[in-house]
């Protein structure tokens, strides 16, 4: 079976993870440690939903 170019559009984009507010690369942004996990990546035995077990989130930087 092979791909439309609609699968291919979503499998080039980068996985976002609850915790990210931006996509990696994003003017503005950078990566911060995930304030629920404290940057281990778990909570007790499983993965952190919130960054997806990276330990890391994308936020915005900077602001007024």
């Amino acid at each position: 079976m092979s791909k439309t170019p609609h699968d291919q559009a979503a499998s080039d984009q980068p996985k976002l993870n609850p915790g990210d507010q931006a996509e990696p690369d994003t003017p503005g942004a950078g990566e911060n440690i995930c304030p629920e996990c404290k940057g281990s990546g778990r909570i007790g035995t499983t993965a952190c939903p919130i960054c997806g077990g990276t330990g890391k989130v994308i936020e915005g930087i900077g602001g007024a």
